[in-house]
Formats: C-alpha cells, sequence, structure tokens
C-alpha cells in the first residue's frame, strides 16, 4: 500500500519536529535583538508546531471507518488547527504586544516546512 496511515502518521511527526527545530533556528536568530523578539519568532513558529500537531492527531487518533470520515476528520482538524493559529495571532501580537515581525517570521518559517514536508515524503 503506498498511501498508508502509517505512513502519514510518520510524515506529520516529521513536520513537527521539524517545525520545532525552525523555531528554535528562529528564535536564535532573533536573540541577537533581545529576548522578546527570540520570544516572539520562537511563539510563532510554537503555533504552526500546535496546530500541526492538533491536526495529526485528529486525523490519525483511529482508523477512520470511511472516506467521508477521513475527509470530516481533516476538515474538521485544518479548521481546528486555524483557529488555534489566528487566536495565537491575535494572543502574540495584540494581547501581549510581542513584535511583529519576529512573530511573523517564526510562524512563515514554520509553515515553510510544511511545504518541504509534503514535497520530500521519503
Amino acid at each position: 500500500m503506498r498511501n498508508s496511515i502509517a505512513a502519514g502518521r510518520r510524515l506529520a511527526a516529521r513536520i513537527v519536529i521539524a517545525q520545532a527545530g525552525v523555531s528554535l533556528l528562529m528564535a536564535l536568530v532573533f536573540l541577537a535583538q533581545g529576548w522578546r523578539p527570540a520570544t516572539g519568532a520562537f511563539a510563532g513558529g510554537a503555533l504552526v508546531l500546535i496546530g500541526t500537531a492538533l491536526l495529526a492527531a485528529r486525523m490519525f487518533a483511529d482508523p477512520a471507518q470511511s472516506a467521508g470520515l477521513a475527509f470530516f476528520r481533516f476538515v474538521a482538524g485544518t479548521a481546528l488547527k486555524w483557529l488555534v493559529v489566528l487566536g495565537g495571532m491575535y494572543a502574540l501580537i495584540g494581547v501581549w504586544a510581542l513584535p511583529p515581525l519576529p512573530v511573523l517570521t517564526g510562524f512563515v518559517a514554520a509553515l515553510l516546512v510544511n511545504l518541504l514536508g509534503l514535497r520530500f515524503k521519503e
């Protein structure tokens, strides 16, 4: 079988680990500007990481009984991911007033991991 559930779980785990690494790397890059920018860069990437982990947990919790159920899990997981991301962005920039550029840089860098991870499957 080419697209097994186990392969999807492995891909999701690799993407989450890579997003954690990229988030730490962005935090180290912005550490030269101080703790707040470094915290913002890490937190921006962590939002994507948490969202991706929630999506993966929703998708691969147990085997889908039908294609319709699998699609519903994907849609529900994606909606949950973006609720976390948008709510977290509001909290990071609006409530805690972290610098927007590092937050957005960490966010975009972690999102790019998704594109690269899906391009190079194995």
